[in-house]
């Protein structure tokens, strides 16, 4: 990892305090820029839901200080930050698990401009971290294309969190039960949202699903969500492709993945909007629970359609897959 001289961290120090005020890393808004201090030293700032950044390393482009300055600080205006490829830019992070049960979490990092706002995010999926335990990493950002605003700071965006056994399994990992359970990053359209489920046999033995996967809604406490109805197909959402198919035997063998698919509108009326963060999901009645993080938006609709398990076209050579 590129390391920052201490010059340069306080060049990015000052730049920050230039655009916030006298805000400084880990204040209200979560937000952490290189405060002053070369990385890997501690920077002051509470958790956001147990995940705390630690320290931040911002490379410059092109700094034309002023050694003679009596303070020793550059001014903001001579300074470029975070170039538009944005190489180098990076955060060091913790995640305190405080609860009684051995968790798996995932975070999405926002790295953004001086006002805040986010210009690209990476999430990170760290676990399992036991109860009292503490664990760390460092998130990384990608590159940006040119001309994309200058980064300043990184956040903690969204922590989500569910219990190690019914975490999704890392890719390149076959959960005990032969069948991974995963789902997509989903898609959107004038308020239509559909997340695509995948189950792959990732065992030795063939593996045969029949109707549709058992949806259960959890709110952020991981307690089952009240007045949403859970229907088998579209129920009138929309009209999706392949999303009403009826349900059919799928025989996987070992490599072989189905598909299935939720979908919602994001409409707000009266009463009050229901976001759901998490969904927990069995491939079959008797299967083990996976427990993903969708974030359903689902507005005050109270309905989310999910449709049966399938092949995906490209396994049985005929149209069919879920689309939007």
């Amino acid at each position: 990892m590129r390391r920052t001289t201490p010059l340069i961290s306080v060049i990015a120090a000052a730049l920050l305090l230039t655009a916030c005020g006298s805000e400084r890393a880990g204040t209200h808004d979560g937000r952490v820029g290189a405060s002053g201090s070369a990385p890997g030293t501690a920077l002051s700032g509470p958790a956001v839901d147990g995940v705390r950044i630690t320290s931040v390393t911002i490379p410059t482009a092109s700094p034309s200080a002023s050694p003679g300055a009596a303070d020793g600080v550059v001014g903001a205006e001579s300074l470029t930050v975070g170039g538009a490829a944005g190489s180098g830019v990076s955060a060091d992070y913790e995640v305190t698990n405080s609860g009684a049960e051995e968790l798996t979490y995932t975070v999405l990092f926002d790295f953004t401009t001086n006002g805040g706002g986010a210009v690209t995010n990476q999430k990170v999926t760290v676990g399992p971290v036991g109860p009292g335990r503490t664990t760390g990493g460092t998130v990384r950002m990608a590159a940006l294309p040119p001309g994309a605003p200058s980064v300043t700071g990184v956040k903690v965006a969204q922590v989500t969190k569910v219990p190690a056994a019914e975490a999704p399994a890392a890719s390149g990992v076959c959960p005990p039960s032969g069948i991974r359970v995963t789902a997509d990053d989903g898609d959107a359209a004038m308020g239509l949202r559909v997340v695509g489920l995948v189950l792959e046999n990732c065992g030795e033995r063939d593996y045969t699903v029949t109707g549709y996967p058992q949806v259960t809604l959890l709110d952020e406490d991981r307690q089952p969500v009240d007045g949403v109805r859970v229907l088998r197909g579209s129920g009138g959402i929309a009209t999706v492709t392949g999303f009403d198919d009826p349900p059919r035997t799928v025989t996987l063998e070992p490599g072989e993945r189905a598909s299935a698919g939720l979908m919602w509108r994001n409409t707000t009326g009266f009463g009050t909007a229901v976001d759901v963060p998490y969904v927990r999901v069995r491939a079959t009645p008797r299967a083990a629970p996976v427990t993903i993080t969708p974030h359903l938006d689902l507005g005050t609709t109270g309905r989310l359609g999910v449709s049966a398990w399938h092949r995906p076209a490209q396994q049985q050579g005929a149209p069919g897959a879920v689309s939007p």
